[in-house]
């Protein structure tokens, strides 16, 4: 499909496409991942068939613009903007970090008529770090590929090896350093990883909050707080499901959810 563009408030241009047929269901990735890279690919063709299903890459990935400022705020403008172009009030699928910034987007009044968030990562800071000043400090220092190693071991807790495993596949490492800078971008939206109850307070749109039965135990603790903290959400666990889940698994509780 073609590339559109819409333009965010601080003029940024943000590259979108839409596929399928059906009601409007835009797609929220979380770090390291836009269009071409990511499950984005995974899950238009796999919900295609009954929804007009519209992948957007988020500010400083894929062929979309960035600035010299950031702040969440700037990237919930860039949903604002998407959901703008396409019209109307679309349903909202965010992953991850995704998730946390649909949910804050949806605290902030952008217009959707329901949201899923899928394993929203608001699980702590791993002993205790600043995540966000060790990112910046990486990056402003041109070490793209230490902040990938970072991410993964630091952050996500993988383990040590995982980086060395990455560095063998070439091309893909060549994708994640690139886009490494946005690293910074996903810790701020995230801001100390605790679930913010007073702000998910305020959303006033049917939310699911799901995750899967394999998540860690500060994952599924913390997805159970997102859904106790909006009023009126529901949430499903989903069985055999880890951190990238597959649409066959998410499929049935999209459907039953947005019906």
């Amino acid at each position: 499909m073609t590339t559109e563009y819409a333009t965010s408030s601080d003029g940024t241009r943000i590259a979108f496409e839409s596929n399928g047929t059906g009601p409007a269901l835009v797609l929220v990735d979380g770090a390291m991942c836009y269009r071409a890279f990511g499950p984005a690919e995974l899950f238009t063709a796999a919900l295609r068939d009954a929804y007009t299903v519209v992948t957007y890459d988020r500010r400083g990935r894929g062929e979309s613009g960035d600035s010299s400022t950031y702040s969440p705020e700037l990237e919930v403008d860039d949903l604002r903007a998407v959901i703008e172009a396409v019209g109307g009030e679309p349903y909202v699928l965010g992953f991850s970090s995704g998730a946390g910034l649909a949910y804050r987007a949806a605290a902030a009044g952008v217009p959707m008529a329901k949201l899923i968030g899928y394993e929203a990562p608001f699980v702590g800071r791993r002993g205790g770090r600043d995540y966000i000043s060790d990112l910046d400090r990486l990056i402003a220092e041109g070490k793209n590929g230490k902040a990938v190693d970072y991410f993964m071991v630091k952050m996500v807790g993988g383990p040590f090896f995982l980086p060395i495993m990455f560095r063998l596949m070439g091309k893909l490492w060549g994708q994640m350093k690139s886009i490494a800078p946005t690293l910074r971008y996903d810790a701020r939206v995230m801001g100390d990883f605790e679930v913010p109850t007073a702000e998910f307070a305020k959303i006033r749109i049917p939310v699911l909050a799901s995750w899967g039965s394999k998540a860690a135990p500060e994952m599924s603790k913390a997805n159970a707080a997102i859904a106790a903290a909006i009023p009126g959400a529901e949430h499903r666990i989903l069985e055999g499901q880890t951190h990238n889940v597959t649409p066959a698994a998410l499929r049935p509780e999209i459907d039953r959810f947005l019906a």
